[in-house]
């Protein structure tokens, strides 16, 4: 069975203890690190690639929005799930820039935590608490040009685009659109190209800059 590596980093380790007793039952689930700072989540992402991190904001040496983008950079595979206390909008826009796949609330039921891992392994996004209206026209800003952008992909590219960015997984889309996750597959990495993105929170960045998708 191929178990999903994941990286804990949270400057109090009654947290990490927490979150390893929250996810030790998941069979699917490899705990492969643990930093209690920002700086050390860095390097350890850049040492192990795990799949998933789930990471506070506020710690030291470096903060969350910060080691995001550095991760991002170092490993783009690594998914970014920020587990925290803090839920103003201004932190989750930027963290959302910086490319994270999910924000839980700490204050939330241990049971948000585990449906963030769960959809995040699954290739989807996760967020317990969003102000769409607020994240959208925050975005707003960066909408034009939409036409020019996907002028260059084709109907069905466009669609397997949309439903990718909403969170299906290839298979569901491959329902959606009738067709097979080969092709699906194929239509992904051709539009993915042609947008020059690399991962699918990438797609949906761009989908809702540009109102193709509401979160």
């Amino acid at each position: 069975m191929h178990k999903t590596t994941l990286l804990i980093a949270d400057d109090h380790r009654v947290v990490i203890a927490g979150i390893r007793s929250l996810l030790a039952s998941k069979p699917d689930i490899e705990i492969v690190g643990e930093a209690t700072n920002g700086a050390e989540a860095v390097e350890l992402s850049r040492e192990l690639a795990p799949d998933i991190v789930i990471m506070d904001i506020s710690m030291p040496e470096m903060d969350g929005v910060e080691a995001t983008g550095l991760i991002r950079k170092a490993s783009p595979d690594t998914r970014i799930i920020i587990y925290t206390m803090h839920s103003d909008q201004r932190f989750i826009l930027e963290l959302f820039k910086a490319g994270i796949s999910g924000h839980v609330l700490k204050e939330g039921p241990p049971a948000d935590l585990c449906a963030a891992v769960e959809a995040v392994m699954a290739g989807k996004t996760y967020f317990t608490t969003i102000d769409p209206a607020a994240l959208l026209l925050k975005l707003a800003p960066e909408r034009p040009g939409r036409e020019a952008l996907f002028e260059h992909l084709s109907p069905r590219e466009l669609e397997v685009f949309k439903l990718l960015a909403d969170g299906l997984s290839v298979k569901e889309a491959a329902v959606r659109l009738h067709i097979s996750p080969k092709t699906v597959e194929t239509h992904k990495y051709n539009l993915m190209e042609k947008l020059d993105v690399g991962t699918i929170p990438d797609l949906t960045k761009l989908a809702i800059r540009h109102g193709l998708i509401s979160v």
